[in-house]
């Protein structure tokens, strides 16, 4: 007799399409790795066609966790983080030139130690393509819900990672959207979906999680790294009430300091404050400008997308990041994209009732969204200290400090990365590595759903 759930999967396949790439462009021979690409169908008649990287863990994969990862913004696509940041393969800068890319292996690839889905989510999002208008416009709520029912969809289509632990996961803007959909993952199981993703927390790399104190907090992170005087901070706080933000234009004492602070910090490559602002004729390899130049080139090449198994004519240009979808401080819905869900901090705190595991990295150098006010939100949980601050280290040296919380069954790990920036797998590839390694290598690999 043939069952719903049986059923389910014959219809999925009619919509989904997978493959598995041996070669790519500049890659010398054979992929040393498992790289599959394919569709999976989200959405009402699975009208958005959401495109997908799937890099098999290269230690163990049938035991190995799965992640999947989203590449912030929103607008960012997976493949910047597969080729540019975390994959098996990274771009040589020695031996590339604009437009014709050498790629080498990445001793520091986290496809060593887990399962990547590196996925284009949302909608207008790399390589991904939707088949309707209403299919093309997204929001933060959208994109959560996305990414619970793309993961349920290729579990069902891959049913040999059904038992391996999954960890919603991503950076940057995500940071909203991560904790969001690892709630939808465990409301999902409790309602019975079919099939159960073993979901058993996530990883936020430089989260953005809440669109006040994210950004409040640049005004303390630059008085405690020296960028601004004791003068302006304190002035600052003062006489602005604790909004530096949202300012009151007849408040003309508190403009005046913030005036002073952006003068003082204007100047500075907030993605990394210790690194020079990138030049935008000849950037250096780990400016955001080198990774657009790079990657648009290889992208766009007919012979790349025939590799990849792209389908034919469903997107016009890819791009690195969309641009109408990313996200500044302020700024307001669009036709396509609605900024929605303004702090994920209650989700993380609907997290704390889960036997939920979770990591939180950041660069202590990053002015996008400064570790003032991660820490600030994790407090704001009141959670236990399982151990409080102290340094983790690699090769005997401190890489960064770690602080471990918990409650009941719920654990959180929030560790600086000492010395990076926004996108700590750039700029501290071996440490980011480390630490990833050494906390998914303390999970438990067997399912116990």
């Amino acid at each position: 007799m043939i069952t719903i759930f049986q059923l389910f999967i014959f219809y999925l396949a009619l919509s989904n399409s997978k493959s598995i790439v041996k070669n790519v462009p500049g890659f010398h021979g054979d992929l040393p790795f498992t790289l599959e690409t394919g569709y999976v169908g989200v959405g009402e008649d699975d009208a958005l066609q959401v495109f997908y990287y799937f890099v098999e863990s290269q230690r163990d994969p049938l035991r190995d966790p799965l992640l999947l990862y989203t590449a912030g913004g929103p607008g960012a696509s997976g493949l910047y983080a597969l080729l540019y940041q975390i994959g098996p393969v990274s771009i040589d800068f020695e031996k590339s030139t604009w437009t014709n890319i050498i790629f080498e292996l990445n001793k520091n690839a986290w496809t060593k130690v887990a399962n990547i889905i590196f996925v284009d989510l949302p909608a207008g999002v790399g390589f991904t393509y939707a088949k309707t208008w209403e299919a093309s416009r997204s929001s933060d709520s959208l994109f959560s819900s996305q990414c619970y029912e793309f993961i349920q969809k290729w579990l069902a289509e891959n049913p040999r990672f059904l038992k391996n632990p999954l960890y919603m996961s991503g950076i940057s803007y995500n940071g909203i959207v991560i904790p969001t959909s690892t709630i939808e993952a465990y409301n999902g199981n409790e309602r019975g979906n079919q099939p159960q993703v073993n979901i058993k927390g996530c990883i936020c790399v430089s989260p953005l999680t809440d669109k006040f104190n994210d950004f409040n907090s640049r005004l303390e992170f630059a008085h405690r790294l020296a960028l601004i005087s004791d003068n302006i901070y304190e002035g600052a706080k003062e006489t602005c009430n604790g909004n530096y933000i949202n300012i009151d234009p007849k408040n003309a004492m508190c403009s005046n300091y913030l005036r002073q602070m952006d003068e003082c910090t204007s100047g500075l490559n907030i993605g990394n404050i210790l690194d020079p602002v990138c030049d935008a004729v000849n950037p250096a390899p780990t400016c955001f400008e080198a990774a657009t130049l790079y990657l648009d080139n290889w992208a766009n090449d007919k012979f790349v997308q025939k590799a990849l198994h792209i389908r034919e004519g469903t997107i016009e240009t890819w791009h690195k990041i969309n641009n109408s979808l990313m996200y500044d401080m302020n700024k307001a819905d669009t036709v396509y994209y609605s900024y929605d869900i303004f702090s994920s901090v209650e989700y993380h705190r609907q997290l704390t009732a889960r036997n939920s595991e979770v990591l939180i990295l950041n660069g202590d150098h990053d002015m996008n969204f400064p570790y003032v006010g991660v820490e600030k939100w994790i407090e704001s949980l009141e959670l236990s200290y399982e151990s409080r601050w102290n340094p983790w280290f690699v090769n005997n040296q401190v890489a960064g400090y770690r602080t471990t919380y918990a409650k009941n069954e719920y654990m959180l790990t929030y560790a600086t990365i000492k010395g990076s920036g926004h996108v700590v797998a750039l700029y501290k590839p071996e440490e980011a590595f480390a630490i990833v390694d050494e906390w998914l290598s303390s999970r438990s690999y067997l399912s116990d759903a």
